[in-house]
């Protein structure tokens, strides 16, 4: 079966797709990525992506733990943020600064500058991509002689749902 990536630039969270899909492709590239790089996706670590994989809403650490300790995974908070963590760092998972919570990353193994649209009445979230040289940024940047390495963008507002407007 051929895996569909999704365009870098284009919103997961708030169009219809295949969510089923969407989860088993994103753990299926999850693992080989671990593989690759040696990492180890313990059963706890890939539950956590999973969870996060679920909605495409942002999960804070204690609302992840509670559905592990539901399962028999830990209950201390330490479980939860060391998944969190090694989650982040591999690229599977990105926090969410707005809302102190996380989300599991739909562009697995792409090199990509997230920017995250989430909608301030259903708390979803939709991940999307821009270059850092792009738009106004990047012509600040460039003007003050600044290269931009890394950027996280975070925008508020509303979902098409929210609105009434098909997506």
């Amino acid at each position: 079966m051929e895996q569909k990536h999704h365009d870098a630039n284009e919103p997961v969270g708030f169009r219809r797709h295949d969510h089923t899909a969407c989860v088993r492709d994103t753990l299926q590239r999850a693992e080989a990525i671990c593989r690759e790089k040696k990492l180890r996706l313990t059963p706890v670590r890939r539950r956590a992506l999973e969870i996060l994989l679920a909605e495409h809403r942002a999960l804070g650490a204690y609302d992840l733990l509670a559905v592990l300790a539901d399962e028999g995974l830990g209950n201390q908070p330490p479980v939860a943020y060391r998944a969190l963590d090694f989650l982040v760092s591999a690229g599977f998972a990105h926090k969410i600064e707005a809302l102190n919570a996380y989300i599991g990353c739909t562009h697995l193994g792409e090199g990509h500058n997230p920017v995250f649209l989430i909608c301030r009445a259903c708390k979803s979230v939709a991940e999307t991509c821009t270059g850092p040289e792009q738009g106004r940024l990047g012509a600040a940047a460039r003007a003050a002689g600044f290269r931009i390495e890394r950027t996280v963008l975070e925008a508020e507002g509303l979902c098409p749902d929210c609105q009434g407007v098909p997506a």
